[in-house]
């Protein structure tokens, strides 16, 4: 059995103090500071702050756009994920390297790049004018910014998983004639599933709190196109700071019930293996 030397606790408690030093300085203190700058006006304030008509408003162009965004991603993630663990095919690596760009591409410089695409000055906004569509400065835009810095989260959960399980199962379902959809039902999706929800809860998180991409294509205009986090910008440049963060607050009640799901997928994975 190992036997902890003196100099071996000793570097185990300066790493232990360190990190919990780190999480109480760059996590637990702006928690705390965001929830009693809420509520430092009393609780009618902030129930008047987070009632107000702009308020609300962003919290449902938020949930909007995250829904959307998870939907789209987890049809993308799924199917990207099987293409490349299931198939073999030229240009394989080309679209593993593409599907990793929104990570390392800057939010501000995909907002630019959509604003770019389907702004005035863009070739194709004849066309989306004649057909009256309307994507930068609206609903749409926020969309596309926001299922564009997602575009990872789902898909990149799932094909270690993918990769690590082979395809031996799939291929003697195969052979005893199951067909795609049921080989995927019944054999493929319940040994991805934590994972798949694991991933989607990323989505989420990271679609909730986007702000760089959203606020280039959005116009800031204010009921229509800010997200929480721009709704939260806006009130703090306003120098209304109480109302700023019991917005804030929403966006920190949402995250923590994400890290609760996060956790408790977590939990369950593992018990599953």
């Amino acid at each position: 059995m190992y036997k902890e030397t003196t100099s071996s606790k000793i570097v185990k408690w300066s790493l232990i103090g360190i990190s919990i030093a780190f999480v109480v300085l760059m996590l637990l203190l702006p928690l705390i500071t965001v929830i009693a700058e809420a509520f430092k006006q009393g609780f009618d304030i902030y129930a008047k702050a987070v009632s107000d008509n702009y308020t609300i408003k962003a919290i449902w162009l938020t949930l909007e756009a995250t829904l959307l965004a998870v939907i789209i991603n987890t049809v993308f993630g799924l199917s990207a994920a099987w293409s490349l663990t299931k198939f073999h095919f030229k240009g394989k690596k080309i679209l593993t390297t593409l599907i990793d760009l929104p990570v390392t591409v800057s939010p501000i410089i995909a907002g630019l790049i959509f604003l770019l695409t389907f702004g005035r000055q863009s070739p194709i906004y004849p066309l989306l004018q004649s057909w009256d569509i309307k994507i930068v400065f609206a609903v749409p835009g926020i969309v596309l910014a926001t299922i564009f810095v997602t575009f990872p989260f789902i898909s990149r959960e799932l094909i270690p998983v993918l990769e690590a399980r082979g395809n031996d199962e799939e291929e003697a379902a195969a052979l005893m004639g199951a067909k795609g959809w049921t080989i995927f039902r019944k054999i493929t999706f319940p040994h991805i599933k934590w994972a798949f929800l694991y991933g989607v809860v990323l989505c989420a998180a990271r679609a909730m709190g986007e702000f760089g991409a959203v606020s280039v294509i959005s116009g800031h205009l204010r009921g229509k196109t800010n997200t929480l986090p721009l709704h939260v910008e806006i009130l703090f440049n306003e120098f209304q700071y109480v109302p700023a963060f019991a917005v804030s607050s929403i966006l920190v009640m949402l995250a923590i019930a994400i890290l609760i799901a996060r956790s408790a997928i977590e939990y369950r994975g593992r018990k599953k293996i």
